[in-house]
């Protein structure tokens, strides 16, 4: 193996240093770069490692297609700088496109002025670690994704700072682990589809349209993510589309528009998706249900300060097929004359008039106001149509789980 250094002190508008020396070097090489800017649309085929230290070193692209192609399977690009990709969705320019190279390794370094940050098409075992990606400055709909892996299996996405940018997304990935990034001013932190058997934790997504949002896939375990401040009219924390045999345990909800929405969820007949010790709190509607065909399980978790505790937006869901025990309700009327922890009457939660803007969502125009609520209030002391059993837990606990 040999050792490159490349000295930068300014853009080269008629040569590439950069790409001059990956030719020259043998695979298995590192080419250590120092401080400076070099130009970038360069394309590594072969096995090298290129390390800028401390990210003083910059790899500039001309502004059109991609800063760093990769074609070679064990690549690893460290502390860089990478900035100043094409604009096009059409060819999605990135900061770094790979494409059909297994084990490479995108580590410690910052994208700023590229479209699309990582862009990797069937890359095993990829490492995506502690990098800093956003996106060209754009509205939220123009903005490319900072990270899209496509049939990318066993992939490692881990301790990475995404702001200001689309989405994370993993289209067809199995066996992965998603641990440890921060999301924030984004429209998806983290976005499923077709992706099974993967593993979500220690999470931290904030102030984003929709927190995590799993679609199409099955067999993933979500745990000890913290997810907030989902706001705006498709406003969720998590969500669940056509998603079956997921596990959330220990997870926050909090301060978003919807803290769980499922769709359709599970989607597969004999499967469940389970939610375990988690915090639902603070957010407009803890639970939303939609088109409920297959059962759910709702255990230990803490539902508090919830604007509603749950609502169901589909007349004719299954809804009675979900499962709810030994949660905490924070609106819980019960009693606990053994002291066991546990209410003697269970939980039940009904949509009387609330049905109308749950069906009818602009109806919400009027939610909270006097009228409606003295409405409200006189149909469950006396129904005028037969209210609707949201919620039913013959355990509830007389104080939180967590």
């Amino acid at each position: 193996m040999k050792l490159f250094a490349l000295a930068l002190t300014a853009t080269f508008a008629f040569a590439n240093p950069l790409q001059d020396a990956i030719n020259a070097a043998s695979p298995g090489d590192t080419i250590e770069l120092g401080s400076g800017v070099v130009a970038g649309d360069i394309v590594i085929d072969k096995p090298l490692t290129i390390d800028g230290h401390d990210k003083s070193a910059v790899i500039r692209g001309s502004g059109t297609g991609n800063v760093v192609k990769i074609t070679a399977p064990n690549v690893k690009l460290k502390n860089l700088t990478i900035e100043n990709s094409g604009d096009s969705h059409t060819t999605v320019d990135a900061g770094i496109k790979c494409e059909n190279a297994n084990g490479v390794e995108i580590e410690g370094n910052e994208f700023r002025g590229t479209m699309y940050g990582i862009y990797m098409d069937r890359c095993g075992g990829a490492k995506i670690t502690n990098n800093r990606i956003t996106s060209k400055p754009a509205d939220l709909p123009l903005r490319g994704d900072a990270i899209r892996l496509i049939y990318c299996h066993d992939a490692l996405i881990k301790g990475n700072y995404v702001y200001d940018a689309k989405d994370v997304v993993l289209w067809y990935c199995t066996g992965g682990r998603i641990a440890e990034n921060y999301g924030r001013g984004s429209r998806y932190s983290l976005h499923f589809m077709y992706s099974n058997n993967n593993l979500v934790e220690n999470n931290v997504f904030e102030g984003n349209t929709v927190g995590m949002f799993f679609m199409y896939s099955q067999g993933c375990m979500v745990r000890n993510n913290r997810v907030s401040y989902s706001s705006g009219s498709y406003g969720i924390g998590t969500g669940l589309k056509e998603a079956s045999d997921f596990k959330f345990e220990n997870n926050i909800f909090s301060h978003n528009a919807r803290g769980i929405y499922t769709d359709n969820s599970p989607y597969q007949p004999n499967t469940v998706n389970t939610f375990t010790r988690n915090q639902i709190i603070y957010n407009t509607t803890g639970i939303q249900l939609h088109a409920t065909q297959h059962p759910s399980v709702f255990e230990n978790n803490d539902f508090i300060g919830n604007m509603d505790v749950a609502i169901n937006d589909t007349p004719g869901s299954k809804i009675h097929l979900n499962q709810w025990r030994g949660n905490y309700f924070d609106d819980y009327e019960g009693y606990d004359r053994d002291r066991d922890g546990t209410g003697d009457v269970h939980y039940k939660n009904f949509a009387y008039l609330d049905s109308l803007w749950q069906y009818y969502p602009n109806l919400r125009l009027f939610y909270g106001s006097s009228v409606m609520s003295v409405i409200n209030f006189l149909a469950k002391l006396a129904p005028f149509s037969e209210p609707e059993l949201l919620v039913s837990d013959d355990s509830p606990k007389m104080r939180p789980n967590l």
